[in-house]
């Protein structure tokens, strides 16, 4: 087995021991930086993230992979800067004022991340104006809105008027348990996502169009 598969399996089972390991001999050999990133690292978690979409896997399979792939980030990042590997596009993402969840969204960071984009978290009860700041600040490809309230679904619907407003090019992409894409089209929204796995899906043909 190559050491670029050994991360790859590393990451799948979500052992975070074997993948810092793996990753810190693909380094010493001398692999290229952008195979390790992109065969070993993201190719595991897309393989988790094929599996979580057909409930092959479930949530905690999902944030052990997360975690065995960001120790083997770890190793790499500064050779990703060194080596100046672009990302594939930057996202702006955060649960809207009001909504104090957080859990979907930090999935659905994890699974992004984990597919290769830079992910920019505003956190949680984030206003429409920190939204507005933040697409002004990171230029971001996408803006993401999470919402797992009924009660906060107006105020995606307030945020997503705002953005629009401040530009008319920013690509808004919506999800949350009582998100459905009928509403999603009804207040302007470009994506909906019905669960993290398929986030990644809708910022990918997102971005393809920022």
């Amino acid at each position: 087995m190559s050491i670029l598969d050994e991360i790859k399996e590393g990451v799948v089972a979500g052992n975070a021991k074997k993948v810092k390991e793996s990753t810190e001999r693909a380094v010493s050999e001398g692999l290229a930086v952008a195979g390790i990133l992109n065969d070993g690292l993201i190719a595991g978690m897309n393989i988790i993230g094929a599996r979580f979409k057909v409930n092959e896997v479930y949530v905690p399979e999902v944030l052990m992979s997360a975690r065995a792939m960001h120790t083997g980030m770890a190793v790499i990042k500064p050779l990703i800067v060194s080596a100046g590997i672009a990302e594939k596009g930057t996202i702006v993402i955060g649960t809207v004022k009001g909504d104090m969840h957080d859990i979907g969204k930090n999935l659905v960071i994890m699974m992004l991340e984990g597919a290769g984009y830079r992910v920019v978290d505003l956190g949680i009860d984030v206003p429409t104006e920190r939204f507005i700041q933040a697409f002004d600040e990171h230029k971001p490809q996408v803006v993401g809105l999470s919402a797992l309230l009924t009660t906060t679904m107006p105020q995606m619907q307030e945020t997503v008027e705002e953005l629009r407003a401040h530009h008319d090019k920013v690509m808004i992409a919506v999800g949350g348990a009582p998100v459905t894409d009928r509403f999603a089209r009804e207040i302007g929204a470009d994506g909906y996502a019905a669960d993290a796995a398929s986030a990644v899906d809708i910022v990918a043909a997102l971005t393809a169009k920022a």
